[in-house]
């Protein structure tokens, strides 16, 4: 184990100055954290913010351009090998053999990761047990649902029972009831002192991590608790409600006082310094231009907020 860069805790990752470039492409950019024992961490961004690569690397599948990590004290950089017996990567596209039943890949994958003879019996059945997979033991891993492919693959992915598990967005197009399995499986191994990393689009699942790491275009915007994070959020969010809301949305955010507004389903977030001072201003403003019907409410910004925020603030330090 190393040690993390507070004095804290002992850590089972620490990531410095983490790069990898493909050509002139920069998909990940001198990323810098840690991660303690037995916490669980994510990597939270859209598509093509760096997440698969990150993972890629700490897992020692992809040989970073610059920097390194440490997993459970072992470099990615200089021995990508000697991390794999440590972990357990599960891919967006993890490798099961479609014409196979679910035992026979559970006992491939168990082969693969050499587990003891011994060992194997009680092992597949606590994996069976939570993982709801035991009366499908028999089906071809072909014929099972999305859902129950992902939680077949990370059901092979434990198998070893690893110190540290990386997880590259398990619930992407996954049924709302495997996805609450999914995290179910993930949540138990972690209270049983697994180290998790998980990599995922869906900002209302940040909420189920220890800490976040939020990603855009290969860099870190932040790196802090959920709490932490929507308590930093910068000002006080009203939720306009009226019709039009996309139509107006233009002439919402050119309003005086308002320092940002988004199209948030049929309504508009917008972001202003107070949102007591600001409703009834904003409301008499939306009533001159037709909008009479129009409602403003206070709400706490949850991380969707706070990461568009802070992607217009990185925007804008750019710029």
């Amino acid at each position: 184990m190393t040690e993390r860069g507070d004095g804290l805790a002992p850590a089972s990752i620490a990531v410095r100055g983490l790069t990898r470039r493909f050509g002139a492409t920069v998909a990940v950019d001198g990323l810098d954290f840690d991660v303690a024992a037995g916490e669980l961490f994510g990597l939270v961004g859209p598509d093509g913010a760096g997440k698969t690569t990150t993972l890629r690397m700490l897992a020692g599948v992809l040989r970073p351009s610059g920097g390194d990590a440490l997993l459970a004290g072992v470099s990615v950089a200089a021995d990508p090998e000697g991390v794999k017996p440590h972990l357990a990567y599960m891919s967006q596209r993890f490798g099961l053999y479609a014409d196979l039943t679910v035992a026979e890949n559970l006992a491939f994958y168990a082969d693969l990761y050499r587990v003891p003879r011994a060992e194997r019996a009680a092992r597949l059945e606590r994996l069976y047990a939570f993982s709801n997979l035991g009366p499908f033991r028999d089906r071809l891993a072909g014929q099972l649902s999305g859902g129950m492919k992902q939680k077949l693959g990370l059901s092979c992915a434990l198998v070893h029972e690893p110190r540290i598990l990386l997880l590259d967005e398990p619930t992407f197009g996954v049924d709302p009831v495997s996805r609450r399995d999914l995290w179910r499986i993930v949540h138990e191994m972690v209270g049983r002192g697994v180290t998790a990393v998980v990599s995922t689009a869906y900002l209302d699942e940040a909420e189920r991590f220890d800490r976040v790491g939020l990603l855009h275009e290969g860099r870190r915007l932040a790196l802090a608790t959920p709490a932490e994070l929507a308590a930093a959020y910068p000002g006080e969010l009203l939720e306009v409600r009226l019709d039009g809301a996309r139509a107006a949305l233009a002439r919402v955010a050119a309003l005086p006082g308002v320092q940002d507004a988004q199209l948030f389903g049929d309504r508009l977030r917008v972001r202003v310094a107070s949102a007591d001072a600001a409703r009834e201003p904003l409301l008499a403003a939306l009533a001159a231009a037709g909008h009479r019907d129009a409602d403003a409410r206070p709400v706490t910004p949850g991380l969707e907020d706070v990461f568009l925020a802070r992607i217009r603030a990185a925007r804008g330090e750019a710029a």
